[in-house]
């Protein structure tokens, strides 16, 4: 082995020693897609998954399901990332962000615990997210925006400056909210809505402009 093979050989190992075990909160098909980004960004080890009941298996899609929300006590002090799944909210000092090479977070925006930003979004300047944020790829969230805890962002969501989304928010594929508007809590805004006014707690809302949805 000549001396630069050697020498990124000894890095990559030195690497994997310090790098910390990162355990995935809940089993859904993101899952799977975030453990490549865990594994691309080569700051965890990804190490398995936890369940929410214990009605599991031993494996989910050929990676290992280490236990259930009610056994997170064996786990104290490794490191965890909730997908948007993931009801037992539970202690969060142990979550960490994993967030995309290819997403763009303005320096003087604010992230929370336990959130996960895909490939291609962008953060503006201002804006501040709570824990577990979940933001798929492609998402706009503009300046001052302030997203609370447990929001998912579905792909294409775009945010203009100044909105709030409160906890518990679900935003559905490319939908699109002016500026200064809150999306309320426990609220669902369908896919492509356009919004334009304040979305109530709790309220399902759709198409272009958003109107609250009414089943017939």
């Amino acid at each position: 082995m000549n001396d630069e093979r050697s020498e990124s050989f000894i890095e990559t190992l030195f690497m994997e020693a310090i790098m910390e075990d990162l355990l995935i909160l809940g089993l859904d098909v993101h899952a799977l897609e975030v453990i490549d980004m865990i594994n691309a960004a080569g700051v965890y080890r990804f190490t398995g998954l936890i369940a929410d009941s214990p009605e599991h298996t031993d494996d989910f899609h050929g990676h290992p399901v280490l236990g259930c929300a009610a056994e997170l006590g064996t786990f104290r002090g490794v490191k965890k990332v909730p997908m948007h799944s993931w009801k037992e909210r539970g202690d969060r000092k142990d979550w960490v962000n994993v967030v995309a090479a290819t997403a763009f977070i303005v320096s003087s925006a604010a992230i929370g615990r336990g959130c996960v930003i895909y490939p291609n979004c962008f953060i503006g300047a201002g804006a501040r997210l709570g824990d577990g944020v979940f933001m798929l790829s492609g998402g706009i969230i503009n300046h001052d925006c302030v997203i609370e805890d447990g929001v998912t962002m579905t792909s294409g969501v775009s945010l203009a400056g100044g909105v709030t989304v409160k906890s518990g928010a679900y935003l559905g594929q490319t939908c699109s909210v002016k500026q200064n508007l809150t999306i309320g809590k426990n609220s669902l805004v369908g896919i492509g809505a356009v919004v334009t006014r304040d979305v109530a707690d709790g309220a399902v809302v759709a198409g272009c402009p958003a109107r609250p949805f009414i089943k017939r």
